[in-house]
């Protein structure tokens, strides 16, 4: 049996998907360790694979961004903000994720190494030496592909793919103009992969992060990826992995309001702002059900994902309507089943485990990757993008009538959800890590 790392950049929405991924392959039999942010330690001890901290130079605990990168407040939301994150939370760490992955390998000699794509310090790996004379390493893509193409608009812009040869030559002006303005950003990551004692190629920087892997794992289906005459040869998409089911927790308590509003012909619309952006829920959450307060054919969950969340709402209305609930932590794996529609900022992992459950969505975001997610979701038709985070209660409640109103979105989100269900994540994954042995073939 292969003996398997997986390192993951402490940030919530990195972390799960890869703990996902250790906790299955342990439950296999393979020998799995997990190389992750401190806070987790726990979570991930409960969930089988052993664990080992990332040294504090690349650690942090992401539900306090601010004590760790004070800095990153004063950028505006968008490109400038990506920009950052990619130089400072995700490539200053760089040389140190690099180290720890050696330092376990020399006491683990791991046969296969999977790393979220913006850990860094695994792609330092697969430059590091040739396949062969290192373990296998898989990055897992969480985030949406961005690669660049003839095919698509400048990544992190959140813009539909082009449609004829003039949109083709405006985007690649955009994209020239870009590619300045990332200079700096270019330069700082190859100084920090300097730094690891790695070469990182002087090329096109997307594609060399996502080809260096000798397998690109790009959680989603091809349906809800845009197509590329020019997708590297290492991409596979492999579906998404599963939400994990809360074991062994009881139901809310308003839990049997959702069967009492399907018996009674009502429509329930769940609203969310992740686990990252949800600090202040007046940006979408608590918009949504007031938009929605009168609305008597629907039944609002907020699913605000914390414990303060009733003194949030009750700051900002003087009362629940009659019509919602508000949660903190929801059981998305059981919920999904049940709701009609889901209003999101935009989360990747959250926005696909609806359409697995062919759930069609609203989608506000403008923080990390949410336009690129929500401009997917306008692109497959399965929702609305509201193509900002602080929509208004009138652009709300007529998203609301549009995508419950027009069958087509809840038709698409359907055909979405049967190639979902056509993929095994998981499966694939151990398929892949099995085949490291010396006679395998990860390709």
């Amino acid at each position: 049996m292969p003996r398997i790392l997986v390192a993951a950049t402490p940030v919530s929405g990195h972390h799960g998907p890869l703990l996902q991924i250790a906790s299955h392959l342990a439950r296999l039999g393979h020998e799995v360790v997990f190389l992750g942010g401190a806070r987790f330690a726990d979570q991930v001890r409960a969930a089988g694979p052993e664990f080992r901290a990332l040294p504090a130079e690349a650690d942090y605990d992401d539900r306090d961004f601010s004590a760790r990168f004070p800095e990153r407040d004063g950028i505006p939301a968008g490109p400038a903000q990506i920009m950052w994150d990619v130089k400072h939370v995700f490539g200053d760490p760089t040389p140190a994720q690099f180290r720890a992955l050696k330092d376990v390998l020399a006491e683990f000699p791991a046969t296969a190494v999977l790393h979220d794509n913006l850990f860094f310090g695994g792609v330092a790996l697969s430059l590091s030496a040739a396949p062969g004379a290192r373990p296998t390493v898989f990055s897992v893509g969480i985030s949406p592909l961005g690669v660049e193409s003839r095919d698509t608009a400048p990544h992190m812009l959140g813009l539909l793919p082009p449609t004829d040869d003039a949109q083709r030559e405006q985007y690649a002006a955009i994209a020239a103009r870009m590619a300045e303005q990332r200079a700096p950003l270019d330069a700082h990551l190859r100084a920090c992969f300097a730094e690891a004692g790695v070469t990182l190629p002087e090329r096109r920087l997307g594609r060399d992060l996502v080809e260096a892997a000798d397998a690109f794992l790009q959680l989603t289906v091809p349906g809800f990826e845009y197509p590329r005459g020019d997708l590297p040869a290492n991409v596979r998409f492999i579906g998404v992995v599963p939400i994990p089911a809360a074991a062994g927790q009881e139901p809310p308590a308003w839990w049997p309001e959702l069967t009492r509003a399907r018996a009674e012909g009502r429509r329930i619309v769940v609203a969310t702002q992740g686990t990252l952006a949800n600090t202040g829920l007046g940006r979408l959450v608590i918009p949504t059900v007031r938009a929605l307060a009168d609305r008597d054919d629907v039944l609002v969950v907020a699913a605000t994902g914390r414990p303060d969340a009733a003194g949030q709402f009750a700051a900002a209305l003087p009362e629940i309507p009659g019509n919602a609930v508000v949660a903190g932590y929801v059981p998305f794996d059981e919920l999904f089943p049940l709701a009609d529609l889901l209003v999101t900022n935009g989360g990747y992992g959250g926005t696909q485990a609806a359409l697995a459950h062919g759930v069609p969505l609203i989608v506000a975001g403008d923080t990390e990757d949410k336009p690129e997610v929500a401009a997917r979701v306008e692109w497959t038709g399965t929702g609305v993008n509201l193509r900002t985070a602080d929509p208004s209660d009138d652009a709300l409640r007529t998203a609301v009538d549009t995508v419950l109103g027009i069958p087509s979105f809840t038709e698409r989100a359907a055909d979405l959800a049967k190639e979902y269900a056509a993929h095994d994540a998981l499966a694939r994954i151990d398929e892949l890590v099995r085949a490291t042995d010396p006679a395998g073939d990860t390709r």
